[in-house]
């Protein structure tokens, strides 16, 4: 095989991302590559909606703004999901100063 050979051939003769078989120890996926469940993702990430695949996020620390779900089965219509917060801490409103109602922000807090 000459290179002249595989220059025709052009980015055809890369290797494709492909599932691996299940008996083949992967890699687990950091941030950003697709998946399908977060056990896909590495440690410390989730797998979350982002457009219409699904990518390894990182899962929220203390302060950082989270989504909180009012109804059942509303996370999926979500074109950007966020992960949920880190262990020890839970999804509340924001507290601020004011009237309670103001801020919908909610952030990830010590329990």
């Amino acid at each position: 095989h000459g290179a002249g050979e595989l220059e025709e051939l052009g980015t055809e003769a890369l290797p494709r991302r492909t599932p691996a078989p299940a008996w083949l120890p992967t890699a687990k996926g950091e941030e950003g590559d697709f998946c399908l469940r977060s056990s896909d993702c590495a440690a410390g990430l989730c797998c979350a909606r982002h457009f219409w695949s699904k990518i390894c996020k990182p899962v929220l620390r203390e302060g950082q703004v989270c989504t909180r779900h009012r109804r059942k089965g509303t996370h999926g219509l979500e074109i950007f999901q966020r992960c949920q917060c880190a262990e020890g801490l839970t999804c509340r409103s924001q507290r601020e100063h004011g009237p309670a109602d103001t801020s919908r922000l909610h952030t990830c807090q010590r329990h």
